[in-house]
């Protein structure tokens, strides 16, 4: 495999071709392999002295990127083929050079067409003429036929030029050892192969399929048992569709068993009910059984469920008071209760009691459960929800709301999660084991999970689902929480995010996108993807319905009892219609707000007066209890009146202390009633009303449910009458409604409901779910591995290796360190961000202190040329950066520029001159971006030397967003007499001249450091930036060595350049006036190549349309961008560990 110090290594290529082409035809070379050059389709030449014969005119640079997939026994490999272009005989217009592209799909069974089935002709045909001009006909050889698959080469939008359409580089995936992993997809075209070390010339031979470069392809084509007759597309999804099936049932074990999957399911409290006795030996007595959750163990969930994974309950169990009066039970005693829960796959979490208090009762339940319920934070004491706070040293409870103690309930929350994580870490032993936490209690545990396997494993191996069974608050909201931003981060970490409503879910969305930056839209199937971490990722948000246990509610009721009791609650309210309600003592259940529409009823429709009782069980759970002794106050006064005014009969109130009433005696109640009422103004996840309908399904007759418009319940029942309990009014009149409604409409409304109510238990919705997560695996894979096609031409470009670079580093001595400085050396926030916390710009923004250590350090060594090529002004960038003598400064893209000064000396600035009359272009653009921002808080115009800008980065996104769509439109027309062109990057358009970009200067900085020491040349160049306006600066790179030796007659020279200042008395001749010769010493000598992109992206050609990116590898982020520059200039960066707050970058990619 390829070592450490060849990675970076610069070869230099030749390609040659025997073509009988057409005259008027070019033949190119594509590269689709580790082909770092300024374009991955090359132009070939001929001469009439040498035809057939074509040659590349310059040697294609190829660099070595390590990582398996371009190397092969410590080689550098480079996978192509040729293309041929030709035009329409005349010139033709865009019509007849189309006809002859439709027509040469159909004529040539040689060849294929460069054409996407999956977009219009005429939008294939603009791709090719914009390139190649009207009438071009591009075709690649194919002696395979493997034409009947062409709409899978071409998979650009249809306004992607033919650079971005055939930019196929790294588009194979391993490394070539003769095994079916690292062979070519069966859609793809066949390929040829060389290495790029080897001196020996060769000579392709146009569409000949024995030429020794088909080698490789060929050997992929038996590998697969692929004769020269078969249909090359027979195996298409095989890939696919073994994943999905690998994803439910994993490989066999020895005996020919078919392996479980695991599943593990973590929530803060298992669902399980531990009781304890004393017996006659004085030893205790564990008694365990599961409880009604949603995530106990039930026997539709052991049917399905079981069957296909292993599945792992992890979580706190609440242990009843020990017999002996003593407060705490010893791990001795202990030990028998872990075994039995062993044995029903359980693992209880035993926290310490101060602990599990800060982080139950105070975090969660006292800041997070009425913020998650979309309760303002001001709002807390005065609306009646005053929070308790928790004096940890005195272990006791304040009735007073006191933020001051948010630090320690923060702390033991992320404390919890750390228990959680390493718990959890040392039971999921095997990859790909699926972890499904559930619910607020524990929303940093998948970034904390994943941390650690980064960690441990270097990579993420588990897969993660996170369910939320609360509401999640407006962004409003739940930007007030201090925490907001991290419990977002940690949620994000999993792979499924899942919600009972869509109201939930909208919020989560609009939350992500405000606070972390994070865009979203909808996938195949119906999903909700959200793109995290610049797209590197996607999280699937699902809504997902579930109803109650129909097997274990049909079982209850066949119990005799509860129907005895059901006759018993008729008799004793001599057979009145009754409304049934049960609800948590807390104010958002709207209690309260029931009681009035009842009164009102009896008050305005006095016909019930003597023919309806509402019975009302109220649970106090005391989990937040001012909230619960608030509540209960308001609730009993209202009782009082109710039956002051009407008499006993009319309610049967009765309180329980408790998580729920039991089953039994619900069933009793609902079988007696004929209605149902819920009235919540904030809930998540009420099973009731779904137990009520399944309760009265037939024979009996059917009952009607009253539900909330605020409940999660409201979307799902198609049968409930849904009311607005703040509209006391209009809920009498619905209660009112529902009591005298005919048999026939209570039918048709129970008939809507019934059916999923008694056929989607938990089994079918965990199913579900983990049906999700499968497709989100898939579609992370696909863009991984390029399985899907229409990700042919999009690899993941190899992570750098720190290593790699300081060996280059170490052997060279001509070298030249080229860096972006937004998002490279500091770090940017998402443009998608409501608030950013950074301004746009380097004005008052530096680099880390590290970051300018290690810069002073490699100017310092004068084998070394430093520049930092920035976007911005250049009074911004000297403020932030200026000071370090021996620095290099370009600032406005490369439009002006200051060669390293020595200390204590003042930046001389030089600008290139374009040739463009700037100041009219002012004169148009100036009065109309001065309209935009006039209409658009937060945008601001920028001016520097050659360009224009109209900044939205401060705005909000989604209204910057909508305002520079028209800006760009507006300024596109009133400048198309301008030569210049429109750059939209980072929340900026800027308008700039056409021939400007940051390959001027980084081309200007090689050519004038390889001219010194009579031509001594450059031996290493390491290049960094961030954004789409830097592939220019990488294509320089390649486009510079491919050029060395050359004439320099046959390349373009750079711009002229000028003093920016006539203050500047004596010019640098050497920068004024290029040295015209491109021949240089070290031509022969080893060199080395490092063009690195900040954030993973595919790679793929210089395209400004394009996504993709030119770099040879990617690092994550700006402190990965530190780590190499402190490497590099000596320092030690061992130091960098992980925090689990993440409030330091630590260079790795968690969200990989």
């Amino acid at each position: 495999m390829t070592t450490t110090t060849t990675i970076g290594k610069v070869y230099r290529v030749h390609f040659e071709c025997k073509a009988h082409l057409p005259i008027g035809s070019t033949l190119y070379v594509n590269l689709l392999k580790d082909a770092n050059t300024s374009t991955n389709l090359v132009e070939m030449i001929t001469s009439p002295s040498e035809y057939p014969i074509w040659r590349t005119r310059r040697p294609v640079v190829i660099t070595d990127v390590g990582g398996g997939g371009g190397s092969m026994n410590d080689t550098t490999t480079v996978l192509y083929r040729y293309c041929a272009m030709s035009h329409a005989v005349g010139g033709g217009g865009a019509g007849a050079g189309g006809d002859k592209l439709e027509r040469s799909m159909h004529s040539n069974k040689s060849m294929v067409s460069l054409i996407s089935a999956g977009t219009s002709l005429a939008a294939n045909r603009n791709a090719i003429h914009r390139e190649f001009g009207p009438g071009a006909v591009v075709e690649a050889e194919d002696p395979w036929e493997t034409k009947g698959h062409r709409d899978l080469l071409v998979t650009q939008s249809s306004d992607t030029s033919l650079n971005g359409v055939e930019s196929a580089q790294n588009s194979t995936v391993g490394s070539f050892s003769g095994n079916n992993e690292g062979v070519m997809a069966p859609t793809r075209l066949p390929f040829r192969f060389r290495i790029a070390q080897s001196a020996e010339e060769v000579r392709d031979e146009w569409n000949n399929r024995d030429d020794e470069t088909f080698r490789l392809y060929r050997q992929s084509l038996e590998d697969r048992g692929v004769g020269d007759d078969t249909d090359l597309t027979e195996s298409d999804g095989d890939e696919q569709r073994e994943f999905s099936k690998s994803e439910e049932v994993q490989n066999d074990d020895k005996s020919g068993q078919a392996v479980r999957g695991s599943l593990y399911l973590v929530c803060f409290h298992l669902p399980i009910k531990v009781g304890v006795s004393i017996k006659e030996d004085g030893l205790l007595e564990w008694c365990i059984e599961w409880n009604e959750s949603l995530l106990a163990k039930t026997t539709e969930r052991s049917q399905d469920i079981l069957d296909t994974y292993s599945v792992h309950w992890i979580g706190t169990a609440t242990l009843p008071e020990k017999p002996s009066g003593n407060s705490e039970y010893s791990e001795e005693e202990l030990e028998p209760l872990h075994k039995m829960l062993q044995q029903m796959n359980c693992t209880a979490i035993f926290l310490p009691n101060v602990i599990r208090k800060a982080h139950y009762y105070g975090m969660c339940k006292q800041v997070l459960w009425p913020a998650f319920h979309n309760i303002d934070l001001l709002d807390l004491s005065e609306a009646g929800f005053d929070q308790v706070a928790l004096d940890l040293a005195k272990d006791s409870i304040i009735s007073d709301w006191d933020q001051s103690g948010l630090d320690q309930w923060w702390s033991a929350y992320k404390q919890v999660n750390r228990i959680f994580c390493e718990k959890v870490c040392s039971l999921v032993t095997q990859p790909d084991s699926i972890i499904w936490v559930h619910d607020y209690h524990l929303s940093l545990l998948p970034k904390y999970v994943h941390m650690q396997e980064v960690v441990t494993f270097g990579t993420r191996r588990s897969k993660m689902v996170f369910f939320l069974h609360i509401p999640f608050p407006t962004s409003q909201i739940f930007r007030e929480l201090e925490c907001g931003e991290a419990i977002l981060e940690g949620m994000l970490h999993s792979s499924v995010i899942g919600f009972h409503a869509f109201d939930h879910a909208r919020h989560f969305l609009h939350s992500a996108k405000r606070i972390m930056g994070c865009d979203y839209d909808t996938l195949t199937g119906g999903l909700i993807g959200v793109q995290v971490d610049g797209g590197k990722r996607t999280v699937v948000v699902d809504i997902s319905n579930v109803s109650i246990e129909p097997y274990t509610t049909s079982m209850n009721l066949k119990d005799p009892k509860v129907h005895e009791d059901a006759v018993t609650i008729k008799a004793n309210h001599q057979h009145r219609h009754i409304i049934a309600g049960v609800d948590v003592a807390q104010r958002l259940s709207g209690v309260a707000l029931k009681l009035l529409a009842f009164e009102k009823l009896l008050t305005e429709y006095t016909v019930w007066q003597n023919k309806v009782v509402m019975i009302q069980r109220m649970i106090i759970p005391n989990s937040r209890r001012s909230d619960e002794i608030a509540t209960l106050n308001q609730v009993r006064g209202l009782v009082s009146r109710i039956k002051a005014s009407f008499g006993d009969h009319v309610l049967d109130y009765t309180e329980h202390y408790g998580s729920s009433l039991p089953i039994k005696e619900r069933l009793s109640i609902w079988l007696a009633s004929s209605c149902f009422m819920n009235t919540c103004v904030r809930e998540g996840l009420n099973l009731h009303p779904m137990e009520y309908i399944f309760t009265r399904k037939e024979p009996i007759e059917p009952g009607i449910v009253i539900a909330s418009e605020f409940s999660a319940l409201c979307s799902i029942l198609n049968g409930a009458l849904k009311v607005n309990p703040f509209d006391v009014q209009m809920t009498a009149s619905c209660i009112d409604k529902a009591l005298s409604m005919e048999n026939a409409e209570r039918l048709g409304r129970r008939h809507r409901d019934i059916g999923f109510v008694g056929s989607c238990p938990s089994s079918k919705w965990t199913k579900n779910v983990l049906r999700d997560l499968r497709e989100v695996t898939l579609l992370n894979y696909q863009r991984d591995t390029l399985n899907d096609a229409a990700m042919l031409d999009k690899i993941i470009c190899t992570p750098a290796n720190p290593l790699a670079i300081q060996a280059a580093y170490e052997k060279t001595s001509k070298r030249v360190i080229i860096l972006d400085f937004n998002g490279t050396l500091v770090k940017k926030e998402p443009t998608g961000k409501y608030l950013k916390r950074e301004i746009l710009g380097t004005s008052g923004q530096k680099p880390p202190t590290k970051v300018m250590q290690a810069l002073r350090k490699l100017t310092s060594d004068r084998r070394n040329t430093v520049f930092v090529v920035s976007g911005d002004t250049q009074e911004n960038l000297e403020n932030a950066i200026g000071h370090i003598s021996g620095l290099g400064l370009a600032a406005s893209n490369g439009a002006c520029f200051s060669w390293p000064s020595m200390p204590g000396s003042p930046h001389q600035w030089y600008n290139f001159e374009f040739g463009d009359d700037w100041t009219a272009v002012k004169q148009v653009a100036l009065p109309i971006l001065s309209k935009y921002t006039a209409r658009t808080n937060g945008s601001t115009i920028k001016l520097s030397d050659a360009s224009i800008g109209w900044s939205y980065y401060s705005c909000d996104p989604e209204w910057g967003g909508l305002q520079a769509a028209h800006l760009l439109v507006e300024l596109e027309h009133q400048l198309a007499a301008f030569d210049v062109r429109f750059v939209t990057l980072k929340g900026v358009i800027e308008v700039v001249p056409k021939m400007m970009h940051k390959g001027i200067v980084v081309k200007k900085i090689l050519r004038e450091v390889a001219s010194r020491n009579n031509g001594a040349g450059v031996d290493f160049v390491l290049c960094i930036g961030d954004d789409v306006s830097d592939e220019k600066m990488f294509s320089a790179v390649y486009k510079f060595k491919s050029e060395e030796n050359d004439d320099y007659n046959n390349v373009t020279a750079s711009p002229s350049v000028k003093p920016k200042s006539s203050n500047i008395s004596v010019t640098n001749a050497r920068v004024m006036n290029e040295v015209r010769s491109l021949r240089y010493r070290n031509i022969d000598e080893e060199d080395y190549a490092f063009t690195i992109t900040v954030g993973k992206k595919t790679s793929t050609n210089a395209s400004d349309n394009s996504s993709g990116t030119t770099a040879s590898h990617y690092i994550n982020d700006a402190s990965d961008v530190e780590d190499i520059l402190v490497t590099l200039a000596g320092g030690d960066v061992s130091q960098r560990s992980l925090s689990w707050d993440f409030t330091e970058n630590v260079g790795v990619d968690f969200f990989a």
